[in-house]
């Protein structure tokens, strides 16, 4: 397979890897990808996963790599909060969960860090369509609910204030039906402790 019949046949992808390229030419030499990278054609983000290098690199391309390098997963804990505006730092390492155990990447384009979950406590996140590009980020409750479920040391008003949640986004944003709905899958009397201490302090520091 030639550069320019790959680049025509995989054009919507945002990363790609050496399977998806042997289901197009099942002779595909892995010796090729090399040779691109040489020229520019190509950027290798971890082994055996790619992007073209003419592809812009915004936020939700680094969503969707995140899925797709390691899976399965979806953004969630920092990034999804800061995503959904409820905290004010910015967050440079792309946080996610996965039902796999934890691990981490470091590449040219971005960091990568995943939480492992229990493969029951694999819910909550939607499907964003981009443009072009899709990608598995968590909603709002999912979101305070992995931060808190994998950082158990969060746990009193001085703890929850160093959290900085914007109030108005949350309390504009939550729904707090499907919130305890999703506490009561996760089936841990100290995790629904803390999300009613955590939801009594916003509402109390609200007025």
């Amino acid at each position: 397979m030639r550069y320019l019949e790959l680049r025509q046949e995989l054009s919507n992808y945002t990363v790609f890897s050496l399977a998806d390229i042997r289901k197009l030419d099942g002779t595909f030499y892995h010796s090729r990808l090399n040779e691109w990278q040489k020229k520019g054609y190509i950027k290798k983000i971890i082994s055996k996963y790619y992007m073209f290098s003419d592809k812009i690199i915004d936020d939700a391309a680094l969503y969707c790599i995140a899925n797709r390098i390691y899976s399965p997963s979806y953004v969630s804990l920092e990034m999804a909060l800061s995503y959904h505006n409820l905290i004010p730092e910015s967050v440079y390492t792309i946080t996610s969960v996965s039902s796999r155990r934890k691990y981490s990447f470091e590449t040219d384009i971005g960091q990568f860090y995943y939480r492992a979950m229990k493969p029951g406590l694999f819910f909550g996140y939607e499907i964003v369509q981009s443009d072009n590009i899709a990608y598995k980020i968590a909603d709002l409750e999912k979101s305070i609910l992995d931060f808190l479920y994998l950082n158990p040391h969060y746990n009193t008003k001085k703890d929850f204030s160093e959290l900085r949640f914007n109030q108005e986004v949350f309390w504009d944003n939550i729904d707090e039906y499907k919130l305890k709905s999703y506490v009561a899958r996760f089936a841990q009397n100290k995790l629904s402790l803390r999300i009613n201490k955590l939801l009594r302090f916003l509402k109390n520091d609200r007025y």
